[in-house]
């Protein structure tokens, strides 16, 4: 009778060490897997908070601005409407300051502005003074001299080198703004108003 209960404890004693190794390997498992996640989270740094807000380009607005592009380019080659050109990048410039052709779109405004100081252009320039609540024919126009429109263009191939070295436009860029007197210093070109 004793060696049946021994037999017994011994086959107690087996299920119950089956038992404790499942129970410790399903334990030892749940660790390791979160050992490795937390590892992986960490290791991926700022990732999982996205990317820096600053970079962030709205497909909307890029799409918009890439059809402003595209007319601008067309009224600068084609039919030589430099001033709608300027406006076309000067509203791509206050809607879309990150636009990802932006090196394009002031080198336009600035070639534009400098052959509207030089010709003139199909279109003459005009700026209308702040006083909106005439009515239109009421407000007072002036025109934008030929010394304003090339320190427009200045501003503009300035911020062109000083933002895009990689630029294809950069070496052209430099030359004219070497033309016109020099680069002006990167927090003294803001947009012309």
């Amino acid at each position: 009778m004793d060696l049946r209960f021994d037999k017994l404890k011994l086959i107690e004693h087996r299920s119950d060490w089956k038992g404790f190794m499942k129970r410790s390997l399903a334990v030892l498992l749940v660790l390791f897997a979160g050992l490795f996640a937390s590892a992986t989270v960490l290791g991926q740094g700022r990732a999982k908070t996205g990317p820096d807000p600053a970079t962030i380009r709205d497909a909307d607005l890029e799409k918009d601005s890439l059809h402003n592009l595209e007319v601008a380019r067309h009224y600068f080659k084609l039919k030589k409407a430099y001033l709608a050109a300027l406006n076309r990048c000067e509203e791509i410039d206050a809607g879309n300051p990150n636009f990802a052709k932006m090196d394009e779109v002031l080198y336009i405004a600035a070639e534009s502005s400098l052959r509207l100081a030089e010709t003139g252009g199909k279109q003459k320039t005009k700026l209308v003074l702040p006083n909106e609540l005439l009515a239109k024919d009421k407000q007072e126009t002036k025109r934008k001299t030929p010394e304003e429109l090339r320190e427009d263009a200045r501003v503009y191939f300035s911020r062109l080198i000083s933002g895009y070295p990689n630029s294809p436009f950069y070496q052209q860029a430099k030359s004219q703004v070497q033309a016109l007197g020099g680069p002006i210093e990167p927090e003294a070109t803001k947009p012309p108003q």
